[in-house]
């Protein structure tokens, strides 16, 4: 069950020893949605993180349809040039539904799967949240204020000293979009793996950011209630843990690791 062959997606690969293939979220990249925490997972695994296209270190390929089973396949084949057999998965955002997809659609290959944050689909309100971040790309500054109101969580923002605040309004109205952001938010909009989630049979724990305004809670509960036995931990922030909550989402994602390592073979066939 392949798409056709498209060409590599750039791909960070450290550490060593069993592997980990991450996925990463919409309109951000390997270093923006998991860089702060590379170096620890390094310390555990084999680490293979591919950049979509158009974002990160992957060229944009205008006109090219994207669809999760596509993106599954692609972090698949970055996996194999690694010279991974299996691995650990842990998607963030738009990236959890391509692990759901990569559990679903290449079952041997995962041990455990990680969801942070995750996109479960079927939600009226998150594709209206998208389409309105892809109309304000045109409007820079207004992206950054949606970005303060929606995707931060409110009890970091308003902590924020002033000053602190004005600098980072000022910093993400100037960031540039990355080239894949239209159709990565596109796609995180009409997403729905809900049908599938009964057929992953590993170890999963979904980690939910309670106040996240972008991704809801509610759409990591459903990963969480659809996939059997699967665990749910909460995190005090918005959809931004790696900004907010950095050191707790650290804890998690290698308790994670150190769980799988303890997990019985029968529970990750």
């Amino acid at each position: 069950m392949t798409t056709p062959a498209a060409a590599p997606l750039a791909r960070t690969v450290r550490g060593t020893g069993p592997g980990l293939l991450l996925a990463h979220g919409a309109g951000g990249s390997v270093q923006e949605n998991w860089g702060p925490l590379l170096d620890d997972l390094a310390a555990h695994r084999t680490v293979v993180a591919p950049d979509y296209p158009g974002s990160g270190d992957s060229p944009d390929e205008p006109g090219a349809p994207h669809s999760l089973d596509e993106l599954a396949d692609r972090l698949v084949a970055a996996a194999d040039a690694a010279g991974l057999a299996d691995f650990d998965l842990a998607g963030y955002s738009l990236g959890a539904a391509v692990a759901v997809r990569i559990a679903t659609r290449h079952p041997g290959r995962v041990r455990s799967l990680l969801l942070l944050a995750g996109v479960a689909g079927g939600s009226r309100r998150l594709r209206l949240l998208a389409d309105q971040a892809i109309a304000l790309t045109a409007h820079p500054a207004l992206l950054a204020d949606h970005s303060l109101a929606v995707v931060f969580g409110h009890t970091w923002v308003e902590a924020l000293p002033a000053e602190r605040f004005d600098e980072l309004r000022a910093a993400l109205a100037a960031a540039p979009v990355p080239a894949g952001f239209h159709w990565q938010f596109e796609l995180a909009g009409r997403a729905d793996v809900r049908a599938e989630l009964a057929r992953i049979t590993v170890p999963t724990l979904v980690v939910s950011t309670t106040e996240d305004g972008l991704v809801s809670p509610q759409q990591h509960r459903a990963l969480a209630e659809g996939i059997p036995g699967a665990r749910l931990a909460e995190l005090t922030a918005g959809h931004l843990p790696m900004v907010e909550r950095l050191p707790e989402l650290r804890d998690v994602l290698l308790g994670f690791l150190a769980d799988a390592d303890g997990a019985p073979d029968a529970a990750r066939s």
